[in-house]
């Protein structure tokens, strides 16, 4: 019966750890993906790929000046 008992909190304990432990987990996925983009973005960048800029700034045909058209 007492090892019955002391099993029990040992189990209680260990899900108490894990709960405890998979949000601290989960950022560190986030980071790990992160880092996996960044690299992978350079290695391409390195054999010559290009993206283009997906912020581009509008620009008049008609050569108007800047400060006019605002």
């Amino acid at each position: 019966m007492a090892e019955e008992i002391s099993m029990r909190i040992k189990r209680i304990a260990h899900l108490g750890i894990l709960l405890a432990v998979m949000p601290a987990l989960a950022g560190c996925w986030y980071a790990a993906a992160a880092g996996a983009g960044a690299y992978r973005g350079y290695k391409m960048k390195e054999k010559g790929y290009t993206m283009p800029s997906p912020v581009t700034e509008e620009r008049s045909d008609k050569g108007e000046d800047k400060e006019e058209s605002k």
